[in-house]
């Protein structure tokens, strides 16, 4: 690991003012994922500024309900969070199933999100990789990819997304709180990550220099069924093959509300709109969700060895989808 120097700002400001002036900086939270990177020679940041104590870590209720999560929230403490639990399970679902104990003890929700695939050809020095090296190649298309992408890719990257928080928090609707250089914004969690295109190197959009305060879980679907269920090679510490979260509204046997998102399918957290589209309206039944999934998964594009995340990925939906809708009413 190369030498670095280490900063710790107090505030925000702070910390967006000691980016802009230290070329090649690095935000630092919990490490769980940069620090890695770093002992692998992926990233070689000159300087780390540790975000990890600024006062971004409280849940907190808005006004019109929604929920205020800071950037530096545990996701162990995220997911035992009874208001987390109680209105938005699939989120609570979602952390558990993510990682171990001791690394949900130091991840933060803002590093959830910014946490790079983990695919071996991009953790590889001796591997061509453009994501990590824009022009050497994509050593996974030709290579060993079977957990790799079936949605979204492109010729310069198959890689996945590994976070499975951000798929909940897609799902829900949540959006993505943003400070840097021009003030503050926000982003919807479904576009603030990118596809590949022809720049794999860019993994989000956020600009240089900003950095995450929060996110805020809408009012709207707080209290909706929801839930997340992941399939992965073993029972715990891995990463999805393939994963869903839905939340599901459905009032006198119509579906009023669908937010259905796939982990673990492309370069990032795959919100399933032909699939919303379709229920939107549609009796909750089988066939409709049946119907539906297959509509989205219609725009899969397999490559040579993992054409089996397709049908799995559509059996996760359509179990989640059947077990959230309310039993048909018996005469």
């Amino acid at each position: 690991m190369k030498a670095f120097d280490y900063l710790r700002p107090t505030t925000v400001e702070e910390a967006t003012e000691a980016f802009a002036a230290h070329p090649g900086a690095r935000y630092l939270a919990g490490g769980t994922n940069l620090v890695d990177l770093m002992k692998l020679g992926v990233e070689q940041p000159a300087v780390l500024i540790d975000v990890g104590r600024l006062p971004l870590d409280t849940v907190e209720e808005t006004a019109d309900g929604s929920l205020r999560v800071g950037a530096t929230v545990r996701n162990s403490d995220l997911a035992a969070h009874p208001l987390v639990r109680d209105r938005y399970p699939v989120l609570s679902q979602a952390l558990l199933a993510g990682a171990s104990g001791q690394l949900r003890n130091a991840a933060t929700t803002g590093g959830n999100l910014l946490q790079r695939t983990r695919c071996p050809y991009f953790q590889d020095l001796d591997k061509p990789c453009n994501k990590r090296e824009p022009g050497s190649g994509c050593g996974a298309r030709d290579g060993v990819h079977r957990d790799h992408a079936v949605l979204g890719h492109s010729p310069q990257c198959i890689a996945t997304h590994p976070s499975d928080m951000a798929v909940a928090l897609a799902a829900l609707g949540a959006d993505v709180e943003l400070y840097g250089p021009d003030g503050a914004r926000s982003v919807p969690v479904a576009d603030f990550h990118r596809l590949p295109g022809d720049h794999p190197e860019r993994d989000t959009e956020i600009r240089p220099g900003e950095i995450i305060t929060g996110v805020l879980l809408p009012a709207a679907c707080a209290g909706l069924p929801s839930a997340y269920r992941k399939a992965r090679d073993r029972a715990s510490y891995a990463f999805a093959l393939a994963s869903v979260a839905v939340v599901l509204g459905v009032e006198d046997g119509v579906v009023d509300h669908a937010g259905i998102a796939f982990g673990g399918l492309a370069h990032r957290p795959w919100r399933a709109r032909h699939a919303e589209q379709a229920l939107l309206g549609a009796a909750a039944t089988p066939p409709a969700f049946e119907g539906a999934v297959a509509l989205e998964l219609a725009h899969a594009e397999p490559l040579r060895d993992n054409a089996y995340k397709v049908p799995l990925a559509r059996n996760l939906a359509l179990d989640v989808l059947k077990r959230l809708a309310p039993a048909p009413a018996t005469v």
